[in-house]
């Protein structure tokens, strides 16, 4: 009985207290009180596609519409062919065709709220990685309509973490508020990334554990996820995000 009230109260204090204080935040900010009322274009992060010839990538996160934002985010990715005259932008949706081209400016509000970039990379490694991510996005397994959760999964952060779980040169993983980066696909319970450097192990996205060079260390619990991460000194909060360097 000690040890289950013990466990209790590590829950509270690690995954339940800084939910409900992102909560408290989030319902007494301002924020549209529907999509229709929300800002959906650029917020003029990127530069034109013509004023940088050079491949690029760009992995963005923003934080969702309605209490939701609270807790979680949604992320998409973003490409570029060198010389092209325009972006790519994909994102996995709840409606119509659930993995969706260009439906948005490229560094678009989400819900009205500003875009952080995940991670970037430009020039030749950009062009060597693009053809990879274009492979994984092909790849994904819920791209056909009726394909999509939003709790725990599959959902827009399901879709992203899998392409830079098949594309590991990226570097990086989706920060802790991405509600349903830990759900693998086709409902396996464990999968390795590509060059074998970091594993993830989840009970279909609703207990789970990652460990590695990427991930650092993370425990999740129901979709939150706490962690550390040594390799890029910061910790992992539920529903805040990562602090540290």
């Amino acid at each position: 009985m000690k040890l289950l009230r013990n466990v209790l109260v590590v829950f509270l204090a690690i995954y339940l207290m800084p939910a409900l204080a992102s909560a408290g935040y989030w319902y007494i900010r301002d924020r549209p009180a529907s999509w229709r009322e929300a800002n959906w274009t650029s917020a003029g992060i990127l530069p034109k596609a013509g004023e940088k010839p050079q491949a690029t990538i760009h992995i963005f996160s923003a934080a969702t519409g309605g209490m939701k934002g609270a807790v979680a985010s949604h992320a998409w990715i973003v490409t570029k062919q060198a010389n092209a005259p325009a972006y790519n932008r994909y994102d996995k949706v709840g409606w119509g065709t659930p993995v969706r081209r260009n439906a948005y400016a490229p560094d678009a509000y989400w819900y009205s709220n500003t875009p952080r970039v995940v991670v970037s990379v430009s020039g030749p490694e950009a062009a060597r990685l693009i053809p990879k991510i274009e492979a994984a996005i092909t790849a994904y397994p819920y791209s056909k309509p009726g394909a999509y959760r939003i709790w725990p999964g599959p959902n827009s952060n399901t879709f992203v973490a899998h392409v830079l779980r098949s594309v590991p040169e990226l570097g990086v993983v989706l920060p802790p508020d991405a509600v349903g980066r830990d759900y693998l696909p086709e409902g396996r319970l464990l999968s390795v990334d590509a060059d074998g450097r970091d594993a993830h192990a989840t009970l279909y996205g609703l207990l789970g554990v990652s460990a590695g060079v990427r991930s650092g260390l993370e425990l999740h619990v129901m979709g939150l996820v706490a962690g550390v991460d040594l390799m890029r000194p910061a910790i992992k909060i539920p529903a805040i995000g990562r602090i540290g360097i």
